[in-house]
């Protein structure tokens, strides 16, 4: 899964480093993520995982790394099986 998450972030995220280099708890928003690139983030990830995002998820905390999108991805799949 994290993989496929950093495909997106790559093509969604518009970071100005190479989002390889970052590890899976690297902070995002430090590493040029925008408000606007996590609007983008997020349609990706919902479009590719199939899943929507919750009201109560959508919460920088939520997409500050690669580790934290893979946690909450995994929260919805479990709460929708």
């Amino acid at each position: 899964m994290k993989t496929r998450i950093r495909e997106i972030l790559k093509t969604t995220g518009k970071l100005p480093v190479d989002v390889a280099t970052l590890a899976d708890e690297a902070d995002l928003y430090n590493a040029g993520l925008t408000s606007f690139g996590t609007v983008e983030l997020m349609m990706a990830l919902e479009e590719a995982f199939e899943v929507e995002f919750p009201d109560n998820m959508m919460n920088r905390r939520n997409f500050a790394s690669i580790a934290a999108i893979e946690s909450a991805i995994r929260t919805i799949q479990s709460e929708h099986v």
